[in-house]
């Protein structure tokens, strides 16, 4: 296990309930696109259900909203996935298909090695990069940070002190 570990959430707002023939394709691809993820080198863990994904997780003050709250090893791991990953791919090409426009649905945070945020962490830090940008506490891919000093994370005492939200 590394010192720190990358977080990240996604949101998205489906256009219809993901039990209509819209979304059909969408979920279809939810099993198969996780498994990769699960496989991919560098991924750490999910946020998931007994159902085996987080579909039916609420948060961000919608109820209709879909979340993905996962921890990678390291930024360049996370990229390689979500970028490279054919399937994860085809399904991101899909998305205006599904999903509504929302202008900030993903943000990206330094997590200290085997720490599992939840979803109100992630809310947190997805609110701090809409109000402040990008920063160490919250980035994207476009502008993102490097971990914090690991000699740094030896003299802080608690997590609060090392990541503030």
């Amino acid at each position: 296990m590394t010192a720190f570990e990358l977080a990240q959430v996604n949101i998205a707002l489906p256009r219809e309930p993901l039990d209509t023939p819209l979304l059909a394709d969408f979920v279809a691809q939810l099993a198969p696109v996780n498994a990769r993820a699960d496989a991919a080198p560098g991924f750490r863990w999910r946020l998931q259900t007994d159902a085996g994904d987080a579909s039916d997780v609420n948060g961000f003050g919608d109820d209709r909203l879909v979340v993905n709250l996962s921890v990678w090893e390291s930024l360049e791991a996370l990229r390689e996935f979500v970028y490279r990953d054919p399937e994860h791919l085809a399904v991101m090409r899909r998305r205006r298909e599904w999903f509504e426009r929302i202008d900030v649905f993903m943000v990206l945070w330094w997590v200290p090695g085997g720490h599992h945020p939840g979803v109100a962490e992630a809310e947190e830090r997805l609110e701090r990069l809409r109000a402040l940008g990008s920063t160490p506490e919250a980035f994207t891919f476009r502008q993102a940070f490097p971990p914090p000093d690991a000699a740094a994370a030896e003299t802080v005492g608690s997590f609060a002190d090392l990541c503030p939200a």
